[in-house]
């Protein structure tokens, strides 16, 4: 090229008919070249790309699963530093795992992310696996983790295929095929592959990922500075909004949460949810889901209500506190936190540290004046105040659904966000 002329883009072929997607050999090779052209002036320079090892790449991608980068960047490495191998995650337990992923969501990711490495241990002997269908096999793992990773750290030629990917192809070649119909999985699948620079697939799958991060984002695309505006079905056709099509959108289900912050004597009663439901084996206050809003009079009256106090003895209400709505994949919580004074806390539930302190205290009287005397009494009887206890709240078994902790160590317990956020608004006046 003579000096003073600007260089002149290279055209892309229109489409063959030479393979099952009708993409020829010249607009792939073509396609790629664009794209990693883009991608080498708008590169995202982040630490999982500065390495090949798969475990990195693993926990990020994970954590970029249903997380932006910006937040995720910060999790990932404090993420690593505690865990920065497979058997260091394998051996931890999932309680520490949980609380190092608090704050990210979507908590299943955790949880699987500990169950793939001991299963890693079991099988591979602590080494990540390096055949496509071995990563497939561990927990949390689909076909687009997996072949991020293989093409990521093995430069595997596997193409990935995520939401980013749809949205670039249906809209450059005008597929006006329903995304999330069954059959366009199958073939958005064989253009991504027919796509796919087999010689450099990690730079591939980073820039097509980037491309739909940066460039061609769902709503307001850059298209103007676009480097296939002159091949774009969608742009041409001026339906760049519309695409790509979707059948149509889940049902949002509303859940009403009701949290009882119960407080005894600067301790807490907390449930580990345990149920294959959102949050699993996160720790909350104790909590009545009703069926729409209802007031405090109105769960006063439900048996639920009735078995709390059965643990918790008589209870005080301070105040109620509506929080705003919590919003997740295709639910909102509409959360009410009750902050409440218990008579007593049972001692059958204690745990740890809570659990000692009050045995210590009932048996030294290791307390300030009256505090003693109604430590020993709480032993004797259940109940903060010295009275017996009325039979209808007396401890049903030792088998409580609830654990007592000191309130200053919740911190220690992995929570959802929803309960961070009521303790980072209540700060101020609870003793944290």
């Amino acid at each position: 090229m003579k000096k003073g002329k600007k260089k002149q883009q290279k055209e892309i072929p229109e489409p063959g008919t030479e393979n099952r997607t009708g993409i020829s050999r010249e607009f792939a090779g073509e396609f790629a070249a664009r794209l990693l052209e883009w991608y080498a002036v708008h590169k995202r320079n982040l630490p999982w790309r500065e390495t090949t090892d798969p475990y990195r790449i693993w926990i990020s991608e994970i954590i970029l699963q249903q997380t932006r980068v910006a937040q995720g960047l910060e999790y990932y490495n404090r993420f690593t530093e505690r865990f920065p191998d497979v058997a260091s995650l394998a051996h931890a337990s999932e309680d520490e795992v949980m609380n190092y992923w608090q704050g990210l969501g979507y908590y299943s990711r955790a949880r699987n992310l500990h169950a793939a490495a001991k299963n890693i241990m079991e099988r591979f002997g602590g080494v990540f696996p390096t055949d496509y269908r071995d990563v497939l096999s561990l927990k949390g793992v689909g076909e687009y983790t997996a072949a991020a990773i293989c093409s990521f750290a093995y430069r595997a030629p596997y193409a990935v295929l995520d939401g980013n990917v749809y949205r670039i192809l249906a809209r450059i070649l005008g597929i006006g095929m329903p995304a999330d119909s069954p059959q366009a999985k199958k073939y958005f699948t064989a253009i991504a592959e027919e796509l796919l620079d087999k010689n450099f697939p990690d730079d591939y799958n980073q820039a097509i990922m980037d491309f739909g991060a940066i460039q061609c984002v769902p709503q307001s695309p850059r298209c103007p500075v676009c480097p296939f505006t002159d091949r774009c079905a969608a742009f041409r056709e001026n339906r760049v909004e519309s695409l790509p099509v979707k059948k149509g959108k889940t049902a949002v289900k509303e859940r009403f949460f009701n949290y009882f912050h119960i407080r005894c004597g600067g301790n807490i009663l907390l449930h580990k949810r345990t149920e294959k439901d959102i949050w699993q084996n996160l720790y909350e206050f104790p909590l009545i889901e009703t069926p729409g809003p209802a007031t405090f009079a109105e769960i006063e009256a439900l048996p639920e209500y009735r078995e709390l106090i059965r643990e918790t003895g008589r209870l005080k209400r301070l105040r109620t506190l509506p929080m705003p709505d919590h919003l997740l994949s295709h639910r909102i919580i509409h959360p009410v936190f009750h902050e409440m004074e218990s008579l007593r806390l049972s001692p059958c539930s204690m745990q740890g540290e809570a659990a000692a302190t009050a045995t210590t205290t009932a048996a030294t009287g290791n307390v300030l004046g009256e505090a003693a005397a109604t430590a020993a009494a709480t032993a004797a009887t259940g109940n903060v105040l010295g009275e017996p206890t009325p039979p209808e709240y007396a401890n049903p078994s030792a088998a409580t659904k609830y654990i007592v902790i000191p309130e200053n160590k919740i911190k220690d317990y992995p929570v959802p966000r929803l309960i961070e956020s009521y303790l980072e608004y209540t700060v101020g006046t609870l003793p944290l």
